[in-house]
């Protein structure tokens, strides 16, 4: 491949180096801010055969080149353009000016979670083979610790490396909140330990010690503050993170050098972690359990028809981004299982996934264009596995039917779903791998689920497609 003419004709369709503000790149794709999107030869990228496919989103325009390819055209844009490189971050910051305030906060949200996801991931697939060994009716009436006592221990010892990231979970946040609010995340992580300290009342038994009128306090000068720690909470550690970082960013500006390093750290914990017990904790504590309550209330209250519409509708919300912003009300939910039963969000969103996938391999099969045969085959395998953007945007979206197809198939699996109360109790990957963080008890349903995706999705786009004609159809 001649990666220079091939930088030379993205450029070109991108409207000139005039209109490319910022450039960075990932592992597979161009990350773009683009001064006028209108510029662009949508065409002209399409009919490349280096280009797999373009999107737009969070104020960037990328570019699906793939691995092996993408640093080296990237090289020779940066250098026909005339820019310096970049990071990824980088560009990020600088698509941010092109954003709306609500896409603003979903992408601070999404800035704030995304680092924190393989953690959190890594927690649930423990936990998922955790409900493996110990679930009943599984395998059989009794549970495979049960058939093999030797493995009790091992049984143990994965759960407690399973339950660590969620029961430390305001630490991740702390950390990362802090880090995006543009604060030490040292000391973010240094309240967020404050906030689940062993010392205090356990977050989880709190429910139970107000009914029986045994909440801790302390009485500091006539005033009652309650020693309440804040496991498996989300919101709490948000807002004390923000104004965590607002007041380390004042001292800085008010405090003189000499004294910053000794006053800075010691006025910002003790000023936030005071905040957090007396106020801040207590009014975001009530406010995430009314948005848990809420959706849990929505989720019941319309049944597998909000449901089936919430999963039909999913991959378009994802194509905006908003879908981080379910991550917060996710997290929220896994936090309480014991309240909540799990999350029916990663269930539907695999519903979706795997529709997604359906339709780009009924694709693959009926086109005979040899560029988008080659295309949809990769991006369907990845769509199955939980990463939809090859099969969005390089074929379904382009397409439109395959999309519309895909989003059938997601609203009556979906439903299904919400009819049998599929429920994850762990984070996953929302696709094929995730049944392993499933409910035992409906892993079957899931699995029942994600045929009725497959088989849906997949069947329209063949039919609608062979309608269409083959060569029309892609």
């Amino acid at each position: 491949m001649d990666h220079k003419k091939v930088a030379t004709e993205i450029l070109s369709a991108l409207g000139g180096k005039e209109n490319l503000a910022a450039a960075a790149h990932c592992s597979t794709r161009l990350r773009l801010v683009l001064t006028d999107s209108q510029k662009v030869d949508q065409k002209k990228l399409e009919e490349m055969d280096a280009v797999k496919g373009t999107f737009e989103t969070g104020g960037q325009y990328q570019i699906i080149l793939g691995t092996g390819i993408v640093d080296r055209v990237y090289q020779e844009l940066a250098k026909q353009a005339g820019i310096s490189e970049m990071s990824t971050s980088d560009v990020k910051e600088a698509a941010t000016t092109k954003l709306n305030p609500f896409q603003r906060f979903v992408k601070t949200l999404s800035d704030i979670f995304v680092p924190i996801i393989p953690a959190i991931v890594a927690g649930g697939l423990l936990m998922g083979l955790n409900n493996v060994l110990t679930a009943q009716n599984l395998f059989g009436p009794q549970s495979l610790i049960e058939l093999y006592p030797a493995m009790a221990d091992l049984a143990g010892l994965i759960n407690l490396f399973a339950n660590a990231p969620f029961v430390f979970l305001p630490i991740l946040i702390g950390f990362s909140a802090t880090k995006r609010f543009g604060g030490n995340p040292f000391l973010g992580a240094a309240l967020a330990m404050i906030m689940v300290h062993p010392d205090l009342l356990n977050g989880y038994n709190y429910a139970n010690a107000v009914m029986e009128g045994t909440v801790p306090t302390w009485n500091i000068f006539g005033l009652s503050i309650e020693q309440v720690a804040y496991q498996g909470t989300v919101l709490p550690v948000l807002v004390t993170s923000y104004i965590l970082a607002k007041i380390e960013m004042l001292c800085r500006k008010v405090i003189p050098s000499f004294l910053d390093n000794l006053l800075t750290p010691l006025l910002s914990i003790f000023i936030t972690g005071l905040a957090t017990f007396i106020f801040v904790g207590p009014i975001m504590r009530t406010a995430g359990d009314l948005l848990t309550d809420g959706v849990l209330w929505l989720y019941s209250t319309t049944g597998f028809v909000g449901a089936g519409i919430f999963g039909s509708l999913y991959s378009a919300i994802a194509i905006t981004g908003m879908h981080h912003s379910f991550l917060t009300i996710e997290t929220q939910l896994l936090a309480d299982v014991a309240k909540t039963g799990g999350s029916f969000l990663l269930p539907i969103a695999s519903m979706a996934n795997i529709a997604q996938g359906a339709a780009t391999l009924a694709v693959f099969l009926i086109t005979k264009n040899k560029k988008m045969k080659s295309i949809a085959s990769a991006a369907g395998a990845s769509a199955l596995l939980g990463i939809t953007e090859p099969a969005m945007f390089g074929v379904t979206l382009k397409l439109r039917y395959p999309f519309v197809a895909a989003m059938i198939g997601a609203g009556v699996s979906s439903a299904f779903l919400a009819f049998q109360d599929v429920l994850a109790v762990s984070m996953g990957p929302a696709a094929l791998p995730g049944v392993i963080a499933i409910r035992p008890e409906s892993i079957v349903s899931f699995i029942i689920g994600m045929i009725i995706s497959f088989v849906t999705a997949f069947a329209i786009t063949y039919v609608w497609g062979l309608k269409k004609g083959s060569s029309e159809a892609a």
